[in-house]
């Protein structure tokens, strides 16, 4: 294994800069799929799990809160601009 890690290290130090750069970002691209790939797969199945969407539920109240009383400020504010 080890010897086949070293010919492959010397083999792309023999490549050209720019090639050697190619190789880089198709790498890192390809990489960034899998985790993108991997991340959604674990998503969807932590999402439809009915605890978690009780979870989600209480952890986004706050924030329905916070919209009411925005819109409720603008609701005021225009209603006196209105006048």
């Amino acid at each position: 294994m080890r010897k086949i890690i070293k010919h492959h290290i010397h083999k792309l130090r023999s490549h050209s800069e720019e090639n050697r750069r190619h190789i880089l970002h198709i790498s890192i691209f390809i990489i960034g799929i899998i985790m993108v790939v991997l991340w959604t797969y674990s998503l969807g199945r932590s999402i439809s799990n009915p605890d978690t969407k009780i979870k989600m539920k209480q952890d986004l109240q706050p924030f329905s809160v916070l919209k009411d009383n925005l819109v409720g400020g603008y609701q005021n504010i225009s209603g006196q601009n209105g006048n």
